[in-house]
């Protein structure tokens, strides 16, 4: 079990370090097109690999999330089964999951197989295939990620259920009562106003 945390926070070092460079690199290319069209000297590239950048960070940053766990799924609804039935549920969606990922992975390299011999039109030294390699590669981290935090997962099923972040509601001052009390105080101090 030791020796699957060490990899898996190995992992998120890898995936954070690759988000930041990919978040810094993408701020620069976009500063870049404002800056060359602000002095009305547009540079052809800069959509183009902001698109680009854009989708990197989106696949690298998804498999950042399914390391953390920070992916969308419905604890409270699970936490409201009993335990003999979170397991099984959890089983399913993670196969689903998984299953979803290694599709996604062989589609994006037959996307990869096609695209040979393409490449970008503002950037045509820039291959198609290095811009869509980022299809297989992230949902593969991503498999990766989910059968590294399943242990972590199938215990809380088995166990307690799902800690996750509180709820909008108890992060909130005040109650939705309050809220709407104060509010209607608000209209008849507008109404006396008058």
């Amino acid at each position: 079990m030791k020796t699957l945390a060490v990899i898996r926070a190995s992992l998120d070092r890898v995936l954070e370090a690759i988000v930041v460079v990919l978040m810094i690199a993408l701020a620069l290319v976009v500063t870049a097109g404002f800056a060359s069209r602000l002095m009305n000297m547009p540079m052809s590239w800069t959509g183009e690999v902001a698109a680009t950048g854009l989708a990197w960070l989106t696949y690298y940053g998804g498999a950042l999330a399914a390391s953390k766990g920070a992916h969308i799924t419905c604890p409270n609804i699970v936490n409201m089964m009993p335990p003999a039935l979170r397991v099984p549920v959890i089983v399913v969606a993670e196969v689903f999951t998984i299953a979803f990922f290694v599709l996604l992975a062989w589609t994006g390299y037959q996307v990869m197989v096609i695209l040979e011999g393409s490449s970008l039109v503002s950037l045509p030294s820039v291959s198609q295939q290095l811009t869509q390699s980022v299809i297989p590669i992230a949902s593969v981290l991503f498999i990766v990620a989910e059968l590294l935090r399943f242990p972590e997962t199938l215990a809380c099923a088995r166990g307690n259920g799902f800690v996750h972040e509180p709820d909008l509601e108890e992060e909130m001052p005040e109650s939705a009562e309050a809220i709407e009390e104060n509010s209607a105080i608000a209209r008849r101090d507008a109404t006396q106003e008058r």
